[in-house]
Parts: C-alpha cells; structure tokens; sequence
C-alpha cells in the first residue's frame, strides 16, 4: 500500500526508509574494500560495550540491555554489560561521551519537534550534556533541522516527517518505546493521581487532599540524586519528572499540551524581523529567600544559559541543557521591573515560544557562579564553570515549594512557598486544575533501594505515592492494597538506545541501520516490560506529527527485524553485515572493516 506523506510521491512504507541506505551501502562498500587495500593490520573483532542503570535504579533498563546484548551475541557483535549509577552512567555518556551504546530514557517529554535541534544538529556534537551525545553529524539534517524552525503549517509538517525518516534510516539513537508507568498511590489522604508526575512533578499542584490532617505529602524515589544536587542545569543529574521544577517557575508552564502562562501573566508578539516578544511579568513576584523577582533576573537567565562564564572565558560555555530552547535567543532585555522583551534568531512563533518554558535562575545567587571550574570525573577538555558543576544546596528559586532540609543520600524535604502566585485567589491564567493552592504544607521525597521496598512502604501507609514507576511484577500486589490505587501513565520519556557515532564501526550509518535491525520491539514489550509499553520508531509517536509510515504495529513494525518471534537468525544478520562490506572471522565473529 502506497503513502503520501511528507512530500514524498508515491513512496511505500519500505522503501521509505531504505531509499537512503541504499545509496549508503552503494558507497560504504566500496570505500570497506578500499580501505582493506591499504591496511595491513589484521582486522579485529566488533566488540560493544552496552553501558545503562542497575536494576534498583530502573526496573527496565538493564533487562533491555540484556536482551539487546544477546540479540548482538547471536549476529556475530561481542557485546558486554556495564551497570553503573545515573550519575556516572550520565557523566561517561552525556559529558566524556566514554561509550559504544547505552541504554537511556529521554529526560522528560518530547513535546516539540525543534527538540531534535539539540539532540542530532552538528553544532552540538562537541558538547556535553543531552545535546547530540551521539556524536551525529549530517550536514542534511542539519539543513532541516535549520529548515523547520523557520517553518509552519503543512510545510514545517513536511520537513519535520523528513526529519523523522532520516533518524530511522540513520540511526544516531534507536528508539524503543513509551513505558507505561506504574504507581502505587494511597487514596485515604489525597486523590486525583493520574499523571501527577508527567511530565513535572507541578502536576501535584493538582490534587486533591481528603484528609485534613495529612500536612505532608510522602513520596518515595529510587534515584538518591535529588538529595545530592539540586542545580537545575546539570544533566548528570536530572531525569524525568525533575523535582526541581517544584523549586523553580518558569515563564510559562505547558499542562496537558497547552502553553499557560505561568511567572508571567501574558505575552505579546511585538516585531517580525526580527522576530520579538514582549513579556509580562505578575506582580510581586518573589524569591524563596524575599528578594524581589523581576524581568532582570528572566534577561539574566537567556544570556548565562547562552554562555555560563558570561563572557568571561576565552570561549563560551553553554549549559548542560536547555541548549536548544536557549539558542533561540537572540537578545533578551529588561524593559523595566515587570517587563522582558526577547528578540529571537531566524524561527517561526511556534519554535520561539519554547524559550518560555526554561526554569528563572536569580540573578543575584547566580551571577556569582561564572568563574571557571573543575568538575571531579570530567574530560580535562570540558570547559565547565561554577554554573554548571555547583551543587545548588540550599537552591533559592520562586517555585511553588521551597527548600527546607537534606538529608544526604535519604531524603528531602520541600514546604509549601505560601508567597506564590497560585495562592493568590485573584491570579488568571492558570490551568484550572492547579490553581487554588498547594493541596499539602510539604513535600517529603525519601530515597528507598528496591521496588518491592517502596511499595511496602505505601501498602503499609508509611509512604503516600511511589514517584517513579515500579516493576510490572508488582502490579498484582499494588491492586490487592487497601486504600492504594494502581496508577499506569503513558511516560513522554520513551527508552533508547544510543550509538557513539564517533567511533567505528558505528560512524557508518549503513552499519547502524544493520544494528537497528537487531532489535524485535514486541519481544521487549513482552519479555521486559510485560506488555506496559507502547513500542515506537520515533519520539514523536502518539503525536500528530508522526507520519503513518512511521506508526508501529505488530503485523507492520516499520523496521524489519532480522529473525523472527524475538531470535536474530544469525545467517540473515551475516547476510546483511557481508552486503555491507563487513566480514567475519572462522568463529562467525563480526570483523572491522
């Protein structure tokens, strides 16, 4: 059956994604035979290394790479398995790039295709952070990466379906799927749970507390991170559902895939080349420690996410994240207390309207944290300032909670930041469901070491809420519980695997596509998540700007899998390796080129 979808005329669902790499082999080959010509080194053995989070730390992803490892065995690729803690796991990946594959879950929602900007343009592919760790560099993609920001309407449609097509066909990461998360949740002091953590944790502004004298509101966790480091801009150490969104309002606030205004009250778009908006900030607005908030500390904000030594060093250093978001910004200026105008680089409104969305940094705690840094466990190349390696204990935001006490590698604890603008009952324009107050006076987050622990702690009305999913083998127990509800969210974060392209075999993208073919999405919904999963291609699936060549099915994966019923069929996988200019050994060992 034939598609026309995203300009392409009469492109089938196949031939869709293999027109490219078609014409990738055609010169991959020949360029393996040349380079066999010149060397006269024995060629070596393809060996992985699969780096991901221990089994305590996600019920998920060290079962994923135990099957994507095995899958990899039986077509001829060693691969090896490293567990180890997030933040080391994020500090060899996002910041030294010390790695052949991971697995990883994308650190929140996917909710604007301009999201791939950070993550695949070859601007960034030097970088650290969640900004193309992958190493990935197109000069055709970067053209539509470009291309669709500037883009609306069917148009930008259309690129951003090329987009898509590309990183199938490519394959700088492989996407796996959408966790559905599951949750145990007392229902005797607070109700309304579904999807309080997705994407932020804000959404608990939106419960509903049934018992008067529940003051505090219990949550396990089992990621100890939040009671080591609280600085928002370090990806080492943030992950989905970040509770340093509790701690620090931004500009607007996007709830249920609506953008709402949030710190300020209203925008308007004053100028079209170049492109600029002018922003309202609410009145009184303050800081966690009384210091007034105003548009001076919103203008501070773009330009040290712009450059985190504020142009003191020789070179720029940008953050960790919200690299994308922050290279939209061209100027941004305090009008007067209450009043932002930002001017934007060549981008369309719907692009630029992302920038809102990034936490508001005080300009008096931050200012001071430019000087050039070191950061124990980084690459003496990396460039670092005090912004980016500071533990931010105590952090001094505007959120709805503030920080009251840590307990390290035990628990946190937030209070209710009774200044804020959602406990004012004259303020407008925010979603109704989180106006009105924050349902509890503080917010306990406790770090406990297994699944089985954490839900224990909630059946036995120690804890209210398991923030992080569980393991599906414990959904049985969860809905046995008296007074405990089994919540099961669809996450935006879908599971990945990510290629360091920047070491061979896996710079060839001929080689990657082959790779990608080893992995049987429904034998991993099944054998690892227990069928609480919705399998996917790309990050943008369960959106409308995923095109229907792309939508995952079990009859029509879209990707085809080399064997069948979740076992690679080691003579296809040879068969396709070998078509690509690859050899093995007598052992059936895969070969370098």
């Amino acid at each position: 059956m034939e598609t026309r979808s995203g300009g392409d005329i009469g492109v089938t669902r196949r031939s869709a994604l293999t027109g490219l790499t078609a014409g990738i082999a055609a010169t991959s080959g020949c360029l393996s035979k040349i380079r066999a010509l010149v060397s006269r080194s024995r060629p070596t053995t393809v060996s992985f290394s699969i780096k991901t989070l221990p089994v305590d730390q996600d019920p998920y992803a060290i079962a994923i790479a135990r099957q994507v490892s095995a899958w990899f065995e039986a077509a001829g690729i060693q691969a090896s398995i490293q567990p180890m803690t997030a933040e080391e796991l994020y500090r060899q990946t996002l910041t030294n790039h010390q790695f052949d594959v991971f697995v990883g879950q994308y650190p929140g929602e996917f909710a604007d295709p301009d999201a791939f900007y950070p993550l695949l343009h070859s601007t960034y592919s030097v970088e650290s952070g969640m900004q193309n760790p992958f190493g990935y560099t197109n000069l055709s993609m970067d053209d539509l990466l470009e291309q669709q920001r500037r883009e609306t309407g069917t148009d930008r449609t259309e690129t951003v379906t090329r987009i898509q097509r590309r990183v199938v066909q490519e394959c700088p990461f492989v996407v796996l799927g959408f966790p559905n998360v599951i949750r145990a949740a007392r229902t005797d002091q607070f109700t309304g749970w579904s999807g309080v953590f997705d994407p932020t944790p804000v959404n608990l502004l939106s419960l509903n507390r049934t018992d008067p004298s529940a003051t505090t509101l219990r949550a396990t966790t089992p990621d100890d991170r939040p009671m080591r480091n609280l600085n928002p801009l370090m990806s080492t150490y943030r992950g989905p559902g970040d509770v340093t969104d509790l701690l620090y309002d931004s500009l607007a606030h996007r709830y249920r895939g609506t953008l709402y205004p949030w710190a300020a009250a209203n925008w308007e778009w004053t100028g079209e080349d170049p492109l600029e908006l002018e922003v309202t900030l609410r009145e009184d607005l303050t800081w966690h420690d009384a210091e007034r908030l105003t548009a001076s500390d919103a203008a501070f904000t773009y330009r040290l996410l712009r450059d985190t030594s504020l142009g003191a060093l020789d070179e720029t250093v940008p953050t960790f994240r919200f690299r994308g978001r922050s290279s939209l910004v061209e100027d941004a200026t305090a009008v007067d207390d209450l009043t932002l105008r930002i001017q934007f680089t060549d981008c369309s409104r719907q692009v630029a309207r992302r920038v809102l969305t990034v936490p508001v940094l005080p300009r008096h705690i931050w200012s001071d944290r430019t000087d050039k840094a070191t950061l124990s466990g980084v690459d003496v190349g990396v460039t670092t300032t005090d912004a980016l390696v500071n533990q931010n204990i105590p952090p001094i935001g505007s959120g709805p909670l503030a920080f009251r006490s840590v307990t390290r590698g035990q628990s946190l604890l937030l209070e209710r930041f009774d200044d804020h603008f959602v406990e004012r009952e004259d303020e407008t324009g925010v979603p109704s469901d989180l106006s009105g107050g924050i349902p509890f006076e503080e917010f306990e987050l406790r770090f406990i070491g297994s699944d089985s622990s954490a839900v224990n702690l909630v059946v036995d009305g120690e804890a209210d809420v398991t923030a992080r999913g569980v393991g599906p083998d414990l959904t049985s127990r969860i809905g046995v519980a008296e007074d405990v509800s089994l919540n099961i969210d669809r996450s935006g974060a879908f599971y990945y695997l990510g290629f360091n392209t920047r070491r061979s075999p896996l710079t060839n993208p001929r080689f990657r596509n082959i790779v990608s073919r080893l992995v049987d999405r429904a034998a991993l919904a099944e054998s690892v998540f227990d069928g609480y999963v919705d399998p996917a291609v790309s990050p943008l699936a369960g959106s409308s700007w995923l095109p229907s060549d792309l939508a995952w099915s079990v009859s029509d994966p879209v990707i085809e899998f080399l064997g069948s019923d979740g076992a690679v069929d080691a003579e296809r996988a040879r068969e396709a390796f070998r078509a690509a200019g690859y050899r093995y050994n007598e052992q059936m060992q895969l070969l370098r080129s």
